[in-house]
């Protein structure tokens, strides 16, 4: 049978089932979905192909599910570091984007995310920034898979005048892209403290209507939980649950402040959480429960935040962060093994997206969204388990090939569809610009 691409690998982790490695088998993509895994023997018996890819060395994973992020920010990395989160957001963030933000900044900060990405071997992202449009428009031209967030907040910015212009302008969006295979347009309204009842309670409907995910920022530091204590007599999450947005169609970012309580009713309503260990960690917002969380049922995703809270989008990195701070806050080596860090970085987090019949496995009949990892350089080296030393020892320099939907992005670490000096040309233009300030 002619099928389009062939890649025989050393060792196939298809993440669903859970806990398998397939020793020397390949992976059949035709019209970019997964035809057929099968031993490599009997794959060369069986399919001819015009694209055959060799990678004996080489170890193959569901493409990596970044599950929150701000793409656009990335221009933002470093410009601001060391700072506790307000002073970080007020002071220094909130203004150079009141100046610099904009359609060229949206799309050259995003230019920069998805070549960072798909270099890291991210197939799949969840943005949350201003004018979206453009971060579609761009995810679209360079062929990477994209959760396109349509933001909310109350005060006016360069996109929208107010919350009535953030949600019309974000459901244009939606129905321009509604066709697209690879766009999906979650609601994003910022965070409990940027966004009032009433715009809320609308978006509650709408999503309900339309069975969108809501993405938002939820109990990201202990000093929101306080003010919204004193200020409405409730904690953030107690105010979402009463306004009806907790539900299996919601997503919330960090979850830092949990009790155990509000893990148990978190549970219960079957919505998600987004967990960003290296962005926590750097602006000291606090730790996420995630072994508690994951006891009481609760589906979790990982996302690196912005690149200018963390400073990369290196989701293997985040992997093996996530999996060594959920062993030190649970008080147990065994928390988070290196296989449940991998699926939260690639099934959980599709699964939150709602795309989980779509990508987050190596599964027939999904999504060729598929990352390839060198793992004999002699840092990986000895090789016991692929999985264990993805998690704990490898490195984003090991991606070397990455497809979605079929298509190759990354062939043996080239960007396929960028032009690479061109892009750092633009860079170091809004650095001269941005440095003045």
């Amino acid at each position: 049978m002619k099928v389009d691409t062939l890649l025989h690998a050393r060792w196939i982790i298809p993440v669903e089932p859970e806990n398998v490695i397939l020793n020397d088998h390949s992976l059949i993509i035709h019209e970019g979905r997964i035809l057929d895994i099968l031993p490599t023997h009997q794959s060369e018996a069986k399919y001819q192909a015009d694209n055959i890819h060799n990678l004996n060395k080489h170890a193959l994973i569901p493409g990596l599910v970044n599950a929150h992020t701000h793409l656009a920010m990335t221009l933002f990395r470093g410009i601001a570091d060391d700072l506790q989160l307000m002073d970080w957001l007020q002071n220094h963030i909130w203004p150079l984007e009141q100046k610099w933000m904009g359609e060229a900044f949206v799309r050259d900060g995003t230019n920069l995310g998805i070549a960072e990405m798909i270099r890291s071997g991210t197939t799949c992202f969840n943005d949350m920034y201003f004018f979206p449009e453009i971060t579609a428009h761009q995810a679209l031209h360079h062929g990477i898979r994209a959760s396109i967030g349509l933001i909310l907040i109350d005060f006016p910015t360069a996109w929208a005048e107010n919350s009535e212009e953030y949600i019309e302008k974000g459901l244009s969006l939606q129905e321009q892209l509604r066709h697209e295979a690879l766009i999906s347009t979650p609601f994003a309204p910022h965070a409990p403290y940027t966004v009032s009842d009433e715009p809320l309670k609308k978006i509650r409907i709408l999503a309900d209507e339309l069975e969108n995910p809501i993405h938002m920022h939820l109990h990201e530091i202990q000093h929101e939980v306080e003010q919204a204590t004193k200020q409405t007599g409730k904690r953030p999450l107690q105010r979402l649950i009463d306004l009806g947005l907790i539900s299996p169609a919601f997503i919330g970012v960090h979850m830092t402040q949990l009790n155990d309580t509000e893990i148990l009713e978190y549970a219960d309503s079957g919505a998600h959480i987004v967990h960003c260990p290296e962005s926590n960690l750097k602006l000291a917002s606090g730790f996420c429960p995630v072994a508690k969380c994951l006891d009481a049922g609760i589906n979790i995703g990982l996302g690196t935040d912005g690149a200018a809270s963390n400073n990369d989008l290196d989701m293997i990195g985040e992997m093996r962060t996530a999996a060594l701070l959920g062993k030190a806050v649970a008080g147990d080596a065994s928390a988070i093994p290196a296989e449940t860090a991998l699926r939260m970085a690639t099934l959980n987090g599709a699964k939150a997206l709602g795309l989980d019949k779509e990508i987050g496995s190596l599964t027939k009949g999904k999504s060729a969204d598929v990352t390839a990892l060198n793992l004999d350089d002699l840092e990986t080296q000895p090789l016991y388990n692929p999985v264990s030393q993805i998690v704990y020892s490898s490195n984003r320099q090991q991606v070397t090939d990455v497809w979605v939907a079929g298509k190759q992005l990354l062939k043996n670490r080239r960007l396929t569809t960028f032009d690479t000096e061109e892009l750092r040309e633009t860079v170091k233009t809004w650095q001269a610009r941005l440095s003045k300030e």
